[in-house]
């Protein structure tokens, strides 16, 4: 599970983007808190600390408490806008979450057992279709990643969604089918020792 981040905030009196120019300067981020049926709060938070979680690697897929003056929002962060240039944070978009609200994550996927399959032993490459899957879960539950276990798998197989053991309380956001994560394909030379002599136009 996804740790919460914390961070603290300060509300925004002026908008625009002089005032949010002279905000990066002092070497804060501008944003934004909206949703949740309460009007949007115009924010400011450091740049350092807004940078040190987005470094964690899971920053959109965990649940950011902002604490602001002496209240405490609990958000999931949506959108960061960066400088093209500098790659510094130049914007970042919070959405609130209350304990029964559900939401829409990207989880990174992760395979394991990847000595146990057939087919990648054999010299075959795991080809992943999919390095994120979009999920449906409370706040609380966002996984860190999707396990997916690849044992027993043979050249020429895929792996689908309905065979991954998903954690308590998420459920994928497609549902109308049964979609592939990853193939496992055959190299280029096996393919060729099989007598497969089709060349790729």
């Amino acid at each position: 599970m996804s740790e919460t981040l914390t961070l603290s905030a300060e509300t925004r009196d002026r908008a625009g983007k002089g005032a949010s120019r002279a905000l990066r300067r002092e070497g804060r981020t501008p944003a934004v808190i909206y949703g949740g049926n309460e009007e949007p709060v115009a924010i400011h938070l450091e740049e350092k600390a807004l940078a040190k979680a987005l470094g964690t690697g899971h920053f959109f897929n965990s649940v950011v408490e902002l604490t602001v003056g002496d209240k405490t929002v609990r958000t999931l962060p949506k959108d960061v806008a960066f400088h093209p240039v500098t790659d510094r944070p130049q914007h970042a978009d919070f959405l609130r979450v209350s304990k029964d609200s559900v939401v829409h994550v990207n989880v990174p996927v992760a395979f394991i057992n990847e000595e146990k399959a057939p087919g990648l032993k054999k010299g075959g490459i795991l080809n992943v279709v999919r390095h994120e899957l979009e999920m449906i879960c409370a706040p609380d539950s966002i996984p860190d990643d999707i396990i997916v276990d690849v044992s027993g798998y043979e050249v020429g197989d895929s792996i689908h969604i309905s065979a991954v053991t998903l954690p308590a309380g998420v459920k994928p956001a497609i549902t109308d089918r049964d979609f592939t994560i990853a193939t496992i394909v055959a190299p280029s030379s096996l393919k060729s020792e099989e007598g497969d002599t089709t060349k790729e136009g």
